[in-house]
């Protein structure tokens, strides 16, 4: 009875139509869309960033071909203090980076995904000012990563709609 149960349910899993984003590895329609993605400069730390995570994703399978998309990204980093103790200090930071991104085709100039993208991380205030310091730093390179990995998602799920929908 159990092996009647997994198999109707692997028959309906290959019903479903799922299919691997990545299929074909490095040499997938997905992987050498990402790869002809060129990444515009994005403004202040936050961005420098989220910029060298955006092209360590995108072109981590060779990017050697021509750009064929840009991609523009903005940033809004926002640090806020909440949480007041007894003397009025404020115990906790909330840090939220934000992204308006927009992937142009470069030949057209037509935008092929306009979106956002974003994070936010807590900060614990400590007694040491540096501790609080080096907390605010670390949370903004978690959420330059995470952002950049939502970004890379969004534009990957394009990418492959846009494949599908050329067959």
């Amino acid at each position: 009875m159990k092996r009647l149960a997994a198999l109707a349910g692997a028959l309906m899993l290959g019903a479903c139509g799922l299919q691997p984003m990545y299929a074909g590895g490095g040499n997938g329609a997905v992987a050498r869309g990402l790869a002809t993605i060129q990444v515009s400069a994005i403004e202040g730390r936050a961005g420098w960033l989220v910029r060298n995570a955006l092209v360590d994703r995108l072109q981590a399978g060779g990017g050697n071909e021509a750009p064929r998309y840009r991609l523009d990204v903005r940033l809004d980093d926002n640090l806020e203090g909440f949480a007041l103790l007894s003397d009025d200090t404020i115990g906790r930071e909330r840090r939220t980076l934000r992204a308006r991104y927009q992937l142009v085709d470069v030949a057209s100039g037509a935008i092929v995904l306009d979106a956002t993208a974003g994070s936010d991380a807590g900060i614990d205030v400590v007694s040491s000012d540096y501790a609080t310091i080096a907390a605010e730093q670390t949370a903004l390179e978690n959420l330059s990563r995470d952002v950049a990995d939502r970004i890379v998602t969004s534009v990957s799920l394009q990418l492959r709609a846009g494949e599908s929908g050329s067959r």
